[in-house]
């Protein structure tokens, strides 16, 4: 049986589920912007977790600031360097939106996986010819 799991969790050679959630006409938040919330969450810096990620420093921080202002409350706040050294962290939100978008991953990956099955066994039937 296939294991069949979202983008950035799966083997290779497996179907990928994208999950993309539409919050305006302008604004997208799916598993990139999910990954850097929860990377922010586990690094305490954004920058940090643009690095893990493969993005620039700019595109996180556009990234976070989109987010902040997509929200009634923002979902990241962070501190300036210096003596202190600085740092970023979910705000109660940012842990609540991250959680909701995980668990909607699930639950659309768990409904689909009859299907998600069934195609990747025709896409491994037919990898051969």
């Amino acid at each position: 049986m296939p294991t069949l799991e979202t983008e950035g969790h799966s083997k290779p050679g497996t179907i990928r589920l994208r999950l993309r959630l539409l919050l305006d006409k302008d604004t997208a938040f799916g598993p990139g912007k999910a990954d850097l919330l929860e990377g922010i969450s586990q690094s305490g810096s954004i920058a940090a977790a643009g690095r893990k990620l493969g993005m620039s420093y700019k595109r996180a921080w556009t990234l976070v600031e989109t987010l902040n202002g997509s929200f009634e409350e923002p979902l990241v706040i962070s501190s300036r360097g210096g003596q202190s050294g600085g740092g970023a962290h979910l705000t109660a939100t940012g842990q609540r939106i991250l959680a909701l978008y995980r668990s909607i991953e699930t639950k659309t990956r768990n409904a689909a996986s009859e299907e998600l099955e069934l195609l990747e066994n025709l896409k491994a039937a037919t990898a051969d010819r």
